[in-house]
């Protein structure tokens, strides 16, 4: 049985990859890395428009990637790594079941050269 909880859970980790999968909220994301920003500032450094960089953020804020602060009639955006390292957890074991099967292969390839 799935309880509400699980499926908040499922849905939030499902947030988050769709929030991450487009380039410009990566990109976004990547400039938060240096503190909170202005959102004036933020969206100075796209081709996009600001109502395009404001649909990004809010997705991202959906996805509990950023939070927005107000001072006045500013916002502020940080980021908040928090779901990124479920996800760098989730790639982890994949990342492992790779190099296992990374190795595996190169034993095979040295067991069929060493027989030749």
């Amino acid at each position: 049985m799935v309880t509400h909880f699980q499926t908040t859970r499922e849905d939030d980790r499902a947030n988050v990859y769709r929030a991450i999968s487009d380039p410009t909220r990566r990109a976004i994301l990547d400039k938060l890395r240096r503190g909170p920003t202005p959102v004036n500032t933020l969206a100075s450094e796209f081709s996009q428009s600001r109502p395009a960089i404001s649909k990004h953020l809010r997705i991202l804020r959906a996805a509990h990637l950023v939070k927005e602060r107000r001072s006045g009639r500013e916002r502020h955006y940080r980021l908040e790594p928090k779901p990124l390292r479920d996800v760098a957890r989730w790639l982890e074991e994949y990342r492992n079941l790779w190099e296992h099967n990374l190795n595996r292969l190169k034993q095979h390839l040295e067991n069929e050269s060493g027989g030749a």
